[in-house]
């Protein structure tokens, strides 16, 4: 299944690593780090200022969908999957 992670990006729920909300982005010198490293695979979906990062196997978006939303919405997907 696919998740909305903003603008027109559809991104595999099962490439999904993690989902980070913008607080512990700007608070965590390791994810800043980490940021700066893969700044080539680094895609900003929000217009203004981002509301969470979503982590995927193959690039990193910046997402201007709060984090709760995308877990809400990832959770919806996998149950799905789970009843097929």
């Amino acid at each position: 299944m696919y998740i909305h992670v903003g603008e027109d990006v559809m991104v595999r729920t099962d490439e999904i690593i993690a989902i980070i909300d913008r607080d512990t982005v700007q608070f965590s010198e390791e994810i800043q780090h980490f940021l700066k490293t893969k700044d080539k695979n680094l895609c900003n979906l929000a217009k203004g200022s981002y509301k969470s990062l979503v982590i995927t196997t193959g690039k990193l978006y910046l997402s201007p969908l709060a984090s709760s939303t995308l877990k809400k919405r990832s959770k919806k997907y996998s149950n799905y999957e789970n009843l097929l």
